[in-house]
């Protein structure tokens, strides 16, 4: 095999990869590695909500709710016992004889974070401080300390005490807070989420948590039933964002991205990649932190 071929291989083992995000992995209920475009390794996923009750019902959630979930409950014992169990693997290198690690190039064979992602709102769980608790522990006990703890949010509950609560505790244990903004009007927004949550609490509970800690913000932008969001609507989310830094909040790192695996509903496609460039470089122009721009996987 010449350079170009290990190449060409090493890369569809990374798309291949980067396309699996299953929420069982092995025999596990709730911890499932799966290789991150956005965290550039491997990032070891908790779900606290496997009954897959969401608070969203996004157009492009790639979660299946027509399937019944295999497990309802959270049993944080063995939660903590998972968690320990693929940190090992990692730690020893079995993670990589499995699939779909197999043949990962050895730049990408690092865990970046331990992320509370599933099938629904993580912060909605209502012992989410307990699993952070439990998180926490086992970084500690293994010296991971370098290891992020990752909330994937729509920030829809942050103005709940105990959410608030569970995220300084975060703060304090290299935690870092991923929340979504997919829109810039109500109307957009319910489009995309279809939710009965306002769309102003979001904005209000991203520029309280902002003001808190910095932010990475998550934007997915697609089209649908053909036609992505127009200019009016990309000048409005850039305005939700310059209300965000007016109001002394902080922005770590903005990413914006498309469609990735198959979304819930077929009329939902991805942007080209030319219209994934140009929406990031209208962001930009307004943001001053980071942008990251990531295409979909043909």
């Amino acid at each position: 095999m010449n350079d170009s071929d290990t190449t060409s291989y090493a890369a569809a083992i990374i798309r291949a990869a980067q396309a699996r995000h299953p929420r069982l992995y092995e025999e596990n209920r709730y911890v499932y590695p799966v290789l991150s475009r956005r965290s550039k390794g491997i990032s070891v996923g908790v779900n606290l909500n496997p009954d897959k009750v969401c608070n969203f019902d996004c157009i492009y959630c790639q979660v299946d709710r027509t399937v019944p979930p295999a497990y309802r409950e959270v049993d944080l014992d063995l939660l903590e016992e998972e968690v320990r169990r693929v940190l090992g693997w990692e730690r020893d290198g079995l993670l990589y004889e499995r699939p779909p690690f197999a043949g990962l190039p050895d730049a990408l064979r690092r865990v970046n974070d331990v992320a509370f992602s599933g099938d629904g709102e993580p912060t909605s769980y209502p012992q989410f401080r307990g699993a952070a608790e439990r998180v926490i522990r086992v970084k500690e006990e293994m010296g991971l300390e370098g290891v992020k703890v990752v909330v994937i949010t729509n920030a829809t509950l942050f103005h709940r005490p105990r959410v608030r609560e569970a995220l300084g505790l975060l703060d304090r244990h290299n935690g870092e807070v991923w929340a979504k903004l997919d829109a810039g009007t109500e109307a957009y927004y319910h489009l995309i989420e279809r939710t009965t949550i306002p769309f102003d609490r979001v904005v209000r509970n991203l520029i309280e948590a902002a003001q808190a800690r910095p932010l990475v913000i998550q934007s997915l932008f697609m089209k649908v039933r053909g036609a992505g969001p127009d200019d009016a609507e990309i000048e409005a989310y850039c305005g939700v964002l310059r209300r965000i830094l007016d109001a002394g909040g902080g922005l770590k790192l903005i990413q914006v991205y498309t469609v990735a695996r198959r979304p819930a509903e077929g009329y939902v496609t991805p942007l080209s990649d030319a219209e994934v460039d140009r929406i990031g470089e209208r962001v930009r122009g307004v943001a001053v932190a980071p942008v990251e721009v990531y295409y979909g996987i043909g």
